[in-house]
């Protein structure tokens, strides 16, 4: 309700501007119970029921960082209707609202746990099932180093060759997806994990399809060899490191800047002299506290 009360909400400007494009991006979304109540990207995944299958086996449920609500379910599903709102706009010419709904959001990008529920991948309680670190072919082991190595040797093949760089015999285990055998062989491949380094690691799986990959740090994403061959991380002028935007077209694509990023307020003033403000307009807006000044400071 805040454009509303600011006499900015969809129908004035749409009335204004017919093929306008107006996404509303929300937690709950802009109708029912919750429409106008606070919350943060863990109540969004609570409403949504994703929450409910976070988590390892006798623990509570647990929200990886604000990756699934605030970008995942909210900014890039909302991104993605502006896209279908601008394709559908170029044969109707007219705009529409988009209601991006985090709880929707995240509900909808959880549509395989909904339509594989009769597969049997979820059968089990939390984190006891093949995906969700029940099993021992799917699962993160910590290293030598303290580091860890992450394992996704789901299909056969893929199994095969984990076993065979962990050194143990195919034929001396029991199947592979014998359920009651798995907490027995965690504990056999994490005591095995163990007695490497990540990098030796790395030196026996990286030549194999074992599925096999470690789990990189900030500090050394950038650094990893296929990373450097695909140029997926980019540093700017101050040498920040961050990803290059993705995904990458042919024919157009993106062109990252490298300068660092902006301070809040410091091209206020430029933007504001270009869309036609004074400086006495300016100064008014700045005495009153409306907009923020924030200069850098020269590096002497």
């Amino acid at each position: 309700g805040v454009m509303e009360k600011l006499g900015l909400g969809p129908e004035v400007l749409l009335r204004e501007n017919p093929r306008l494009i107006y996404a509303r991006l929300t937690g709950f979304g802009q109708t029912g119970k919750y429409a106008k109540s606070a919350g943060h990207d863990i109540n969004y995944l609570a409403l949504s029921g994703v929450l409910s299958k976070l988590g390892r086996k006798s623990e509570n449920p647990y929200a990886p960082v604000n990756l699934l609500g605030d970008f995942a379910g909210g900014g890039v599903m909302c991104a993605m209707g502006i896209v279908i709102a601008l394709f559908e706009r170029a044969r109707s010419g007219r705009g529409q609202v988009i209601d991006a709904s985090m709880v929707k959001g995240v509900a909808y990008l959880s549509s395989f746990l909904w339509k594989s529920q009769n597969l049997g991948f979820w059968s089990q309680p939390r984190g006891e099932n093949l995906l969700d670190s029940g099993a021992p072919f799917y699962e993160t082991y910590r290293t030598s180093d303290g580091k860890f190595m992450a394992v996704g040797a789901l299909e056969p093949q893929f199994y095969k060759q984990l076993i065979k760089g962990l050194g143990l015999n195919l034929d001396e285990l029991p199947a592979q997806m014998s359920f009651s055998d798995w907490p027995e062989m965690k504990k056999k491949f994490a005591s095995i994990f163990a007695q490497k380094t990540q990098a030796e690691w790395c030196s026996m799986f990286d030549s194999t399809d074992a599925c096999v990959t470690p789990v990189l740090s900030f500090d050394d994403v950038a650094s990893h060899q296929h990373n450097k061959e695909r140029s997926s991380f980019i540093k700017n002028d101050q040498g920040e490191i961050s990803p290059r935007p993705a995904p990458v077209l042919s024919r157009t694509p993106a062109v990252p800047s490298c300068k660092r990023d902006p301070f809040i307020g410091e091209h206020t003033e430029e933007i504001l002299l270009e869309y036609g403000f004074t400086k006495q307009e300016i100064a008014k807006l700045y005495s009153d506290k409306a907009i923020e000044f924030k200069k850098p400071k020269a590096n002497l």
